[in-house]
């Protein structure tokens, strides 16, 4: 499974060369994955070491969504290893394939710089951008996923637990609130690699809940690792025996105005207070990928209560964003 994974994140280019896509959490497979949050970890514990690791190389960075995380982390995380990073906004200005064909800024863009690194609407396009490029294409956030920022998560989690990633840790992560949501599809197919129980507390209905194809390919992977995906409408239950509760914001980007209201009232029983954690295990994490909204997808007293490493999970984008470019050159 790891290799058909693997071959899956790959494109031979025009040279016979092999490149490392990293399109979702699930692009390498347990071994990539596990590699991954080892050279964050080994980067982050001697940075030093890495000075140079990016030397005259450059990414493009291209988003058609703004973020504070991921662009400055990335852009100071390359710049640290001694390289650069190019931001490009895909704004109404220079809209992603509209002035010219996705295939033709993959070709033109992959001559002038080592990696694209892109933050896009939908997976379509991501997959087009990485069909055509020469150089390794990296998920920032699509509709379909947010790998990089899931190699910072599982590397808190293993700071935090000892053991966590290692076969038969019997551990258990929670999510609570938008099921339909590119942060938890990623957790769910990390935890279905790693053998992991994940329970994804949502409300009910197709709008909420997370789409039949990721279960599908969570249910393919916990085949192989024994790990359980599930969805639940019961908070308390989904709390139970969690070593990690996550939520993540119930306004992601395209929600109107006019939604919110409705969001709110829909998603309220989904959010994580003291009642929630209480019911999970004694030393369970609170972890939200940010920005935080008090009131909304947790209360203030979690999210800045002793058991949160939300700011801690922050903190490893920058380290994790270095390690994915180096793994995705080979260079790790």
């Amino acid at each position: 499974l790891d290799s058909r994974m693997a071959a899956a994140a790959a494109t031979t280019t025009t040279t016979g060369n092999r490149l490392r896509h990293f399109l979702t959490a699930s692009s390498f497979g347990l071994s990539g994955l596990r590699a991954l949050v080892n050279g964050t970890l080994a980067i982050k514990r001697d940075p030093a070491k890495f000075h140079s690791a990016f030397a005259y190389r450059n990414t493009l960075l291209m988003f058609s969504k703004p973020s504070l995380r991921t662009r400055v982390s990335f852009e100071a995380g390359m710049t640290e290893m001694g390289g650069h990073a190019i931001y490009y906004p895909l704004d109404e200005r220079a809209p992603l394939g509209q002035k010219e064909n996705i295939h033709d800024t993959a070709k033109c863009a992959s001559r002038f710089v080592s990696v694209i690194a892109a933050r896009l609407r939908t997976k379509a396009e991501l997959h087009e951008l990485a069909q055509h490029a020469t150089v390794p294409v990296i998920n920032l956030l699509d509709d379909w996923g947010h790998p990089c920022q899931i190699i910072a998560d599982l590397t808190t989690i293993s700071e935090k637990r000892e053991g966590a990633l290692d076969a038969g840790s019997k551990f258990k992560l929670s999510f609570y609130g938008d099921g339909f949501n590119n942060v938890t599809y990623d957790l769910m197919r990390a935890g279905a690699l790693l053998g992991w129980k994940v329970d994804v507390a949502c409300p009910a209905g197709s709008e909420y809940e997370p789409c039949a194809e990721v279960l599908d390919e969570c249910a393919e992977l916990t085949a192989v690792s024994k790990g359980e995906v599930r969805v639940v409408h019961d908070p308390l239950e989904a709390a139970r025996d969690s070593d990690v509760v996550y939520t993540d914001s119930w306004m992601s980007y395209g929600v109107s105005k006019e939604e919110e209201a409705a969001r709110v009232a829909r998603f309220g029983p989904y959010r994580v207070t003291s009642e929630i954690m209480a019911a999970a295990k004694k030393d369970a994490l609170f972890m939200n990928c940010l920005p935080a909204n008090r009131g909304h997808e947790q209360t203030a007293e979690v999210v800045d209560g002793p058991q949160s490493v939300v700011f801690d999970q922050a903190e490893n984008r920058l380290h994790s964003h270095k390690a994915v470019v180096l793994y995705c050159l080979g260079l790790i």
